[in-house]
């Protein structure tokens, strides 16, 4: 059992309090998820020739101001390190496949939670609480983000197997479920050359899904085809770009509730965490179907 939160803001006027909107969400899940939690943050774009890398490190010692050094120094390029306890975002012009070699070369002990130019994300273990406060979620600005509280019941609780997860660019998902195939896809995805972090059943979803749109499928027809090819119950919420997109297994056998107000969409996995938001009782609140793709735009 777990907990998906996810809020698009539509009015610009409330972004700046996205983070502060998000928080009760969040924690209102904990009997959910009292393990580990996670963010995805879509906030304001990187330059159109630069990418963001989310990094953890796993000890809040960690010398960040030595590894942008390093990175200059290696690579001949600047660089930005902003760091927030054992979480760092880099920032570069250097394409992702080159910072990634780098990082695996000179700092195997990192882990690279995302890339893009809007998302970052942070997760770790611990209460949602404590995992919020830990990295200030209350106070961050943006336009959308996905949420997740974990109860591990297949994989480790660690930062790694933590949700969200993400592949490509500018992309993540959570998942509240159980997939029964996850090995099997693990296996078919490895054989395309795609390398996993973890055994988290959530990670093959979420490379499957990606996979398929690496070979030219849009989001939608993507999860058409994570219908006939993920077998289990789950409850899916996606992040892109733009966007949001929830998705429930066949049988709707985990929960979802959407609200849809004019100045924002939001979702959570019960309606306890939606209750808090301005006007609620003027939003248009119900339970998604399951086998239907629900995709909110900004």
């Amino acid at each position: 059992m777990c907990g998906i939160v996810g809020l698009l803001v539509r009015n610009p006027k409330m972004r700046d309090s996205i983070g502060e909107l998000m928080l009760p969400m969040l924690i209102g899940m904990t009997e959910r998820g009292p393990d580990s939690a996670g963010l995805a943050m879509f906030g304001p774009s990187v330059a159109a020739n630069e990418r963001k890398f989310s990094l953890y490190s796993g000890t809040a010692d960690f010398n960040w101001t030595k590894l942008g050094h390093d990175f200059e120094k290696h690579l001949s390029i600047k660089a930005k390190v902003e760091p927030k306890v054992n979480h760092a975002v880099l920032t570069t012009t250097l394409e992702p496949d080159t910072v990634k070699i780098w990082l695996k070369e000179h700092y195997p002990q990192l882990h690279l939670l995302s890339v893009g130019q809007l998302m970052d994300i942070y997760k770790d273990v611990g209460t949602p609480a404590q995992v919020a406060d830990r990295y200030d979620f209350k106070n961050f600005k943006g336009t959308h983000l996905v949420g997740h509280t974990r109860m591990a019941t297949e994989s480790a609780i660690t930062p790694a197997h933590a949700h969200p997860f993400t592949a490509g660019e500018d992309w993540c998902l959570v998942h509240n479920g159980s997939l029964s195939n996850a090995n099997s896809l693990r296996r078919k995805l490895q054989y395309e050359g795609i390398e996993f972090e973890t055994d988290n059943d959530t990670e093959a979803a979420c490379r499957f899904l990606q996979w398929r749109m690496r070979e030219g499928d849009d989001l939608e027809t993507a999860l058409n085809h994570g219908f006939e090819e993920l077998d289990g119950f789950y409850t899916l919420l996606m992040g892109t770009s733009n966007q949001l997109a929830l998705v429930r297994d066949p049988f709707g056998c985990k929960p979802a509730i959407i609200a849809e107000h004019d100045d924002y969409v939001a979702i959570a996995s019960e309606f306890r965490s939606l209750a808090h938001l301005p006007d609620i009782k003027n939003a248009k609140v119900f339970e998604p179907s399951p086998k239907e793709m629900y995709v909110w735009k900004l």
